[in-house]
């Protein structure tokens, strides 16, 4: 079920990257389409916490399907 809400979040960091460009070249809006890139990166960074695998190689997403089992 997480790996659905990461793959969502993933998909509307993108929705958001090409919403914050299109609202930029139409209306010239600057401050509202920063602010939806900055929500992009922060959707990314959060995927990335859960993803990426600590120094002992395994990610968070891994621990937590294990302790699921």
């Amino acid at each position: 079920m997480l790996d659905a809400v990461l793959s969502l979040t993933v998909l509307a960091a993108i929705v958001l990257l090409v919403g914050a460009f299109f609202l930029w070249r139409r209306t010239g809006n600057v401050k509202n389409a920063l602010l939806m890139v900055l929500l992009a990166l922060v959707a990314m960074v959060n995927v990335a916490i859960w993803t990426l695998p600590d120094a002992g190689g395994q990610a968070p997403l891994d621990k937590l399907e294990q302790g699921a089992r």
